[in-house]
């Protein structure tokens, strides 16, 4: 089937009392991967892109992405949603939205409030008009090396929430409650009575980033509490240079270049194991 809007898949797992897992990718094996495995499982899936990985590293074209997603979804019959991850760069948005992105992030969080809300909802009344659905952040997901997870001074104010969600228009809205970006120190306690009280105070999908690490009884919980989109990204990179490495590793004497081209199927084999089992955790 066609690629699937991000807001109708988020309003399913709503439905489901659940939550959709969105993986970060940078290339053919990781988007593969995923799709295939959901739609063995039966399962929606969203496959994102990071900026930063497209104009720093080189390592993804923003519309080659696009079209290579929309290519693996026409293939499988299950709901599959594209989107653009973390974005502060108008522009950048916009040719997202050009380009083939049916979903985007505003990421406003480091700005003050009244300015996070006139920005997003100035992309969303221009995302509007292409069909597009606009996810923004509210409170601030920083990066788990920094342990800012811990500051409550970034967390998502509940009647703040109600306030931005009411102002801007949001198709979803990214919540801090104690996850972060990277790897963490430490295992992180999720704030689940401050986004019980979020979930309360909005009608929007609540979303999770710093998926990677968070013990697997507190995401449970989340799902159940108004989380209806679930960010994953460092352990599936983390899983992709090991499948690399270790592949490289098992044939490094043997000077073959046919060797190339297995390479692919092995680290995607690996990808599906990991990926059979996190998917688990979405409960459709």
């Amino acid at each position: 089937m066609a690629l699937e809007r991000v807001s109708k898949i988020l309003k399913m797992a709503d439905e489901a009392n659940t939550s959709v897992i969105a993986f970060n990718c940078i290339n053919y094996d990781m988007a593969y991967s995923a799709i295939a495995v959901a739609e063995q499982l039966q399962k929606p899936v969203l496959i994102m892109l990071y900026p930063e990985h497209n104009y720093a590293f080189n390592n993804a074209d923003i519309k080659g992405f696009a079209e290579m997603v929309k290519a693996l979804a026409a293939k499988v019959k299950i709901p599959i949603g594209l989107h653009l991850d973390h974005s502060s760069d108008f522009n950048y948005i916009m040719r997202a939205v050009k380009d083939g992105f049916t979903s985007v992030m505003f990421d406003g969080s480091m700005m003050p409030l009244e300015e996070n809300i006139r920005l997003s909802r100035k992309i969303v009344e221009v995302a509007r008009n292409f069909d597009v659905d606009v996810e923004a952040e509210l409170g601030h997901v920083g990066f788990a090396k920094e342990s800012d997870e811990e500051n409550l001074d970034m967390y998502t104010k509940p009647d703040v929430a109600a306030e931005f969600c009411e102002a801007t228009g949001v198709s979803s809205v990214a919540v801090a409650i104690g996850s972060a970006h990277g790897v963490y120190l430490e295992a992180p306690k999720l704030d689940l009575l401050r986004l019980n009280e979020i979930n309360e105070a909005t009608d929007v999908p609540l979303v999770l980033h710093g998926g990677s690490g968070i013990p697997n009884d507190q995401l449970e919980i989340a799902f159940t509490k108004g989380i209806n989109k679930f960010n994953v990204g460092t352990e599936y990179f983390q899983l992709y240079y090991d499948s690399m490495h270790e592949y490289i590793e098992t044939h490094k004497e043997e000077r073959n270049v046919n060797l190339l081209f297995e390479m692919s199927k092995y680290v995607q084999g690996k990808l599906k194991d990991y990926l059979r089992e996190k998917m688990k955790l979405s409960k459709f």
